[in-house]
């Protein structure tokens, strides 16, 4: 049994996370200063969001740069790497890796930045009641820890996979560089 498994390619090319981003984050990142003002479908759900994590309404450089890096830059990606992942794509697991590792970056950043404000500087962002900080502030947010970890565990024990391969029938040299057929 392995503790990391290798998840089978899809068989449609939808990428929830990439909607995500693309749609509703890249709204906060193109209207973060109107937010509080606007009536917008999108902008009521931001507004609700913040009751777990009340920077989105103050303009938080850090939450700013970090929806504005996933919006421009994470979202378009999985979108790439969906396509990848459904036509078998030599380099999906290369960019499986390195959006993971994006996203998992920016997401200990996101829970590091406001560990820190609370713990020394004594600011809560999340209101009182339980079900924001646990159920918006911690488990929305928890998902964008553990499928990433998952996604960067597989592509990693498939690229082992091939180098062992590689390796074992003398087509790499250790530093990874390829041997000339004889």
């Amino acid at each position: 049994m392995h503790v990391f498994p290798t998840y089978p390619a899809p068989k449609t090319n939808k990428r929830p996370g990439g909607c995500i981003h693309l749609i509703l984050e890249r709204y906060y990142a193109v209207n973060f200063a109107t937010l509080q003002g606007s009536q917008h479908l999108l902008a009521q759900l931001w507004k609700e969001y913040t009751l777990s994590d009340s920077r989105y309404l103050t303009s938080d450089a850090f939450v700013m740069t970090m929806e504005s890096v996933t919006a421009w830059c994470w979202g378009p990606l999985s979108f790439l790497l969906a396509s990848f992942i459904t036509t078998d794509n030599p380099f999906r697991h290369p960019l499986q890796i390195i959006v993971s590792t994006g996203q998992l970056y920016g997401t200990v950043l996101y829970f590091g930045t406001s560990t820190f404000d609370f713990f020394v500087h004594g600011i809560e962002y999340s209101r009182p009641e339980s079900y924001y900080f646990y159920g918006y502030y911690l488990f929305l947010n928890g998902i964008w820890i553990v499928i990433p970890v998952l996604l960067i565990a597989s592509s990693v024990r498939a690229s082992g996979r091939v180098f062992a391969e590689a390796k074992r029938i003398g087509t790499v040299e250790l530093n990874g560089s390829a041997k000339k057929a004889s």
